[in-house]
């Protein structure tokens, strides 16, 4: 069986920063606009299109500096509820530090952190 693919999304109010590894390769590294500017089906065609092109459903974890952002994503629903898809599985973390405190955000040191399962 082929390893896991895990995402971290980190969404920031100026951007949105994704890191998906396969096993000890990278398959996926990339800084997107925030989702303040992005069109509402970015976030969720992207994660279907890359468990569709790699036949596995992904472990999606996504941090948001606020609410609002997680939601523009479309990742959320209005509540700030999960929404998991057949394609993928969300796991909301917790902001870092409060809105605007970019301090514990990091590169994408971080995000290979999450995807390990170490948490903020």
């Amino acid at each position: 069986m082929s390893p896991a693919i895990t995402v971290a999304i980190a969404a920031t109010y100026d951007e949105t920063r994704l890191l998906a590894p396969r096993g000890p390769r990278e398959v996926l590294r990339a800084r997107l606009a925030s989702p303040r500017f992005a069109h509402r089906w970015t976030m969720p065609l992207l994660l279907e299109s890359l468990a569709l092109g790699w036949q596995q459903p992904l472990r999606v974890v996504l941090c948001a500096e606020w609410e609002a952002l997680s939601s523009a994503l479309q990742l959320t629903d209005e509540l700030g509820l999960e929404r998991s898809t057949l394609f993928y599985e969300l796991e909301l973390l917790e902001p870092v530090g409060g809105p605007g405190d970019r301090e514990g955000w990091g590169g994408f040191d971080v995000l290979r952190r999450w995807c390990r399962g170490q948490r903020p």
